[in-house]
């Protein structure tokens, strides 16, 4: 299985690419689509669009995972994160993928451990998880978390199904 996991934002939306092989995992692609801060809000959008399509058109994953959001104190700048965001879940439905959606504190738990870790373990964890791993920055990282969490879960999910079909529940 193939699992793009993204990490929406207007400026930086991260990517990352996991192949999962039973429990083993290993990584395909990372990467960042920018947009151009000074240029119109539906530019800025189009242009992760066509950026986020181009990758998907690339790699061909089977499935997705996106970092959920939270309100933070700026409410422009949420409704400006929440409309990456919907480029984010736009994309991957547009390619026939249900999507997985995870707060960054289950992200953190699944791929470090502990829900409140940094941006530095988070990098640490990852290249541990997949080595000889280059990761194309921060958001990249992160991106590569949530397809680490994405496929934690979808084998958690799948013990469960076997487990409940074998006791005839």
């Amino acid at each position: 299985m193939r699992v793009i996991g993204i990490d929406p934002g207007l400026r930086n939306m991260g990517w990352g690419i996991i192949d999962v092989s039973g429990s083993r995992l290993s990584h395909v692609a990372n990467g960042v689509c920018k947009s151009d801060g000074a240029a119109d809000l539906s530019d800025r959008l189009l242009s992760l669009y066509s950026q986020l399509t181009e990758v998907f058109a690339s790699y061909q994953p089977d499935a997705a995972a996106v970092e959920q959001t939270f309100v933070n104190k700026d409410a422009v700048a949420t409704l400006k994160l929440g409309q990456a965001r919907g480029i984010a879940l736009l994309v991957p439905a547009q390619a026939g993928l249900r999507v997985g959606e995870y707060l960054p504190n289950a992200v953190k738990k699944a791929v470090v451990g502990v829900g409140h870790a940094d941006k530095k373990q988070i990098d640490h964890m990852v290249r541990l998880q997949l080595p000889g791993v280059k990761i194309a920055g921060a958001d990249a990282a992160d991106a590569l978390a949530i397809a680490i969490c994405h496929a934690h879960h979808c084998q958690s999910a799948g013990h469960l199904s076997r487990a409940i079909a074998k006791a005839g529940v």
